[in-house]
């Protein structure tokens, strides 16, 4: 039995496994069988993965089960293996076993621990069934079942109102791109007659020069259609417009952020597009809007990052940020170093998200960094871990231009540097430009985390705020014991007594989510580094990829002529971010104030993420409202109530009781309505 069953389908059984058991065998059983599970299926995905790089391996399908027949259209549901799902196998399957594992330790005082291991199992089958695809359809069904496991991971603590609408947030915003991508999959299937990914993209040379009627006007047949499947794209991976979800998805626990943002949900936009690479290098159109939108949300994202002060939000648009990366790599044909940039950055975001965790564990669950400070000392594990994740989405190396052959750092400036190389050597200045500007931008909110959190005085000693927030379930607590109302004193970490006067002292997290952040470390110092040449060099990355994405070798060899001061751009923007950083919280604390209240105006409209919430309340949610304020009142209580139940229907209950009061079951009465009835007659025609 292939052993890419054995991974796809084990996460889902122990979410069965898990969701069934409940509460009834406690939360041990859940935890271990999710978690071993991952862990096997972790240590079934590296050897495929190693057997690519090899060059052993080829491209394979396995079928599973004959799925689908109606008229001309047929899916069946296999598993397509190639070199893009062994890097997706080891991505998802990797930080998923890690979350799992930290879970155990920073849920330890959940008391629905098997619920929400059953989601996290069933959230890594969806991404599974995704990345294994070998036809449109059966990529849908994975795509919304991450798109389901989302809202159920986010809205975890469903009593928490503000975890409530985060969910509701995500799904809703995900349909609207998701409706994009099935008009994307029902075009693809008018045109082409298959929804098999392998016979679209070998027919799609064949498509040259064709239209199709779209919104009363005629178009590029393969731009229509790639930017259909390209808008559900961009909900899925949060791209400017259609990004207002994933900031809101912090409510979820800690985990699930670190799930959701680094490896999984936010991923299957740059994997779908790469998967679809020669569709989508059929249309140069469809490229340009894919390096536009790639490269507006790395910038809007960057600069929202820089004013935010929950650790988890500045994580967030980072997140936000460096998917606009991967976007505009795509979009200037270098799908090598956007799926370069994908495999690193799980490592060091999940790191990043992980840490934070560890950091919010140790505070009592407190988020808003302007109350930590000096914790380097107190929590020094989380301090190297935050400072490796640090280093790597910084970018901090050596680029290949002081005498080395091969530029050597930490996984963060391989891939970006690649990705600023390829847009310069592609042409596309107006992305090379940005790319540069956003690496300063992320160079600066990324340090500032770090001084905010780890360097400076402690602004948690003796803190009323602290004090607050660990007595009060309803401020800014992420865990479980907010949504249900409880103290979270049980973690005992030497936080304000039952008087409220005691001293305050952060402590480290348990070991089991510590060596999950030391595993992430490696992978953010390393991962880089080490697998550098299979993805993104002109020879070695063409016999990795072998086809599976469209693979541009003169790109690739372009990228490393471009001029000294290409290569070196990112590397003086990661530095200019650091001593900035630097400056304005460890050496001058009070710059950053002098900012904001200079340039008031601008720092607004950052804090309020450039207004689009306000926007689309104002274009979408309120008219919305209003719409069903009108058919609710004067449709249904206005029109259908007045003349249906409070009408004419009232008007006959009303005329059957009275009709019913005159049968009295008495004979004379009868008799009494009969001369009634008979002197009315005569009258009438007398009368008449």
């Amino acid at each position: 039995m292939s052993p890419i069953l054995f991974i796809v389908f084990l996460p889902l059984l122990a979410a069965i496994v898990a969701g069934f058991a409940n509460k009834t065998f406690g939360a041990t059983l859940p935890k271990v069988v999710t978690t071993g599970s991952l862990f096997i299926a972790c240590a079934l995905s590296w050897p495929i993965f190693i057997s690519y790089l090899s060059g052993t391996a080829e491209p394979t399908v396995v079928p599973v089960l004959h799925w689908m027949t109606s008229g001309s259209f047929s899916a069946d549901w296999s598993l397509r293996v190639d070199s893009l799902t062994a890097v997706m196998l080891v991505v998802v399957t990797s930080v998923s076993a890690l979350v799992h594992l930290y879970s155990w330790g920073y849920m330890s005082e959940e008391p629905d621990q098997p619920r929400f291991f059953a989601y996290l199992s069933l959230f890594t089958f969806a991404m599974l069934m995704l990345v294994t695809a070998d036809n449109l359809i059966q990529m849908f069904f994975g795509w919304e079942g991450v798109g389901l496991a989302s809202y159920l991971l986010i809205g975890f603590w469903f009593r928490k109102p503000s975890a409530n609408a985060a969910a509701i947030k995500a799904f809703v915003v995900n349909r609207v791109g998701d409706l994009g991508f099935m008009l994307g999959i029902f075009g693809t299937f008018l045109v082409f007659g298959t929804v098999s990914i392998s016979e679209i993209l070998a027919a799609v040379p064949n498509m040259h020069g064709s239209t199709i009627g779209f919104l009363w006007f005629r178009a590029d047949t393969i731009t229509v259609l790639c930017l259909l499947l390209f808008v559900g794209a961009m909900g899925k991976s949060a791209q400017l417009g259609l990004h207002t979800w994933l900031p809101d998805a912090m409510e979820g626990p800690t985990p699930v952020s670190a799930l959701i943002h680094a490896a999984t949900m936010v991923t299957a936009g740059v994997f779908m597009v790469c998967r679809m690479s020669p569709m989508f290098e059929a249309s140069p159109v469809a490229l340009g809007v894919v390096t536009f939108v790639g490269a507006a949300t790395c910038l809007f994202a960057a600069t929202v990052g820089l004013v935010q002060t929950d650790i988890k939000r500045v994580i967030a648009y980072s997140t936000c940020s460096q998917l606009g990366y991967m976007f505009f790599a795509a979009g200037v044909g270098a799908y090598g170093a956007a799926m370069f940039h994908l495999f690193t950055h799980a490592f060091f975001k999940a790191l990043l998200f992980l840490g934070a965790g560890s950091v919010i564990h140790a505070m009592h669950h407190e988020q808003d960094m302007r109350y930590y400070g000096g914790l380097r000392k107190k929590i020094p594990v989380t301090f190297w871990a935050m400072m490796m994740g640090t280093l790597a989405i910084t970018g901090v190396g050596i680029p290949a231009v002081f005498g080395n052959h091969t530029p050597m750092g930490f996984a963060g400036f391989h891939s970006k540097d690649a990705i600023i190389e390829a847009a310069f050597a592609a042409g596309s200045y107006g992305a090379f430009w940005v790319g540069v500007f956003v690496a300063l931008l992320t160079s600066f909110y990324s340090w500032r985390v770090v001084f905010l959190t780890f360097y400076g005085k402690p602004r948690w000693a003796g803190s009323e705020h602290i004090q607050h927030a660990a007595h009060d379930a309803h401020g800014h607590d992420d865990h479980a014991h907010a949504a249900h109302g409880h103290d979270d004193h049980a973690h005992g970490h030497g936080h304000a007594g039952d008087d409220g006067t005691a001293g305050y002292h952060p402590h480290e997290s348990p070991a089991v989510m510590l060596v999950p952040l030391v595993l992430l470390s490696v992978g953010a110092v390393l991962a880089g580094f080490v697998f550098y040449g299979f993805f993104i060099e002109a020879d070695t990355g063409a016999a990795f990829w072998k086809g599976a994405i469209a693979f541009n070798e003169h790109l690739m060899h372009e990228m490393h002529n471009v001029p000294t001061w290409v290569k070196l751009s990112a590397t003086f923007a990661m530095l200019g971010g650091l001593v900035t950083g630097w400056y304005a919280y460890v050496r001058n604390p009070g710059f950053p104030a002098q900012c904001a209240e200079q340039f008031h105006v601008l720092y607004k409209f950052l804090l309020n993420k450039w207004y689009f919430d306000e926007l689309y309340n104002f274009l979408f949610v309120r008219p919305a409202f209003a719409i069903g304020r009108l058919f609710w009142k004067a449709g249904d209580e206005g029109t259908i109530d007045r003349f249906g139940p409070n009408g004419i229907a009232r008007l006959i209950q009303f005329g059957g009781v009275g009709t019913a009061k005159l049968q009295s079951g008495y004979l004379y009465t009868y008799a009494f309505i009969m001369l009634i009835g008979l002197t009315a007659a005569l009258t009438w025609v007398i009368a008449g």
